[in-house]
């Protein structure tokens, strides 16, 4: 580990206007490093998530403002999607197993009433960042959902669930690429999940969409899901309260699982959550 990474610690900057929330990514599996890359190299994994997000116009160039070494970074809120916080290749907080192999973190700018939490985005660049160093073969990936900015109350009659606008995105596709995944979502110390567990299930299974396909597992044990790379206090945690389902996506991607992560969070919402969701999808 290096020591910007053992310096990493994740944390909630103040703010200079309203913004939806921290949203974190951990993405676990096997990274094979390329031949040509060098561990020292100045372009870490904050420097190459803050490029991709700038070059794809996600972020801001006033988001630059945090410099020096990874301790000393903060939230510089900006026009865009959100606002870089931190990252890394590895995190001292992160369990042995399933391995760690990227952990990103930014400020969710707030978010207008017709689109939904940038979470694929958000996913995208992760996934871009992470393999621009090496060779990524993913099992696992958890995102930290600031369901709290979100106002369903907000949402226009053609945008009630904003993500299903763009289900035809995975409309040609091989059915051979179907993939099954276990998807675990928790409120934290915050019972509302298994309150609404029943009602969220039948509304993703009521979505015009099959992205995903799946229903509840009352069977699944919730301590089969890493834990997350960050302190309880962060979020609302320990993960005490939950529900899972099992099912398939259209395909193993973070494009898929960006798009499931929206749906969830806006489902949610309807129903009367207002905290932070921790999210984590794992391949079966």
């Amino acid at each position: 580990m290096s020591e910007q990474d053992a310096a990493a610690q994740p944390g909630i900057a103040p703010m200079a206007r309203h913004t939806a929330g921290t949203m974190f990514a951990a993405l676990y599996g096997e990274l094979v490093p390329h031949s040509w890359h060098d561990p020292e190299s100045e372009h870490d994994a904050y420097q190459l998530f803050h490029q991709r997000s700038l070059a794809m116009g996600w972020l801001d160039d006033r988001a630059s403002a945090a410099e020096g070494d990874a301790s000393e970074r903060r939230t510089v809120v900006a026009p865009g999607l959100w606002a870089m916080n931190d990252a890394g290749w590895s995190h001292p907080l992160a369990a042995p197993a399933p391995n760690l192999i990227s952990w990103f973190q930014v400020e969710a700018s707030a978010v207008a009433g017709d689109r939904p939490l940038p979470v694929q985005p958000f996913l995208r660049c992760a996934e871009d960042t992470t393999a621009r160093i090496g060779s990524v073969r993913l099992s696992a990936v958890q995102v930290l959902l600031p369901v709290q900015g979100l106002d369903a109350s907000a949402r226009p009659p053609y945008a009630m669930v904003p993500s299903m606008q763009t289900t035809d995105w995975f409309g040609e596709y091989d059915p051979r690429s179907r993939a099954s995944v276990k998807i675990r979502i928790d409120s934290g110390r915050d019972p509302s999940i298994p309150t609404v567990a029943l009602q969220l299930t039948r509304r993703l299974g009521h979505l015009d969409q099959d992205v995903f396909v799946g229903e509840a597992n009352q069977l699944a044990p919730p301590d089969s899901v890493p834990a997350p790379p960050f302190d309880d206090s962060f979020w609302n945690g320990p993960p005490l309260h939950g529900m899972t389902l099992s099912g398939e996506l259209a395909e193993w991607s973070c494009d898929a699982v960006g798009w499931l992560a929206e749906t969830v969070a806006d489902s949610a919402a309807h129903l009367g959550v207002h905290s932070p969701l921790l999210l984590t999808v794992t391949r079966a």
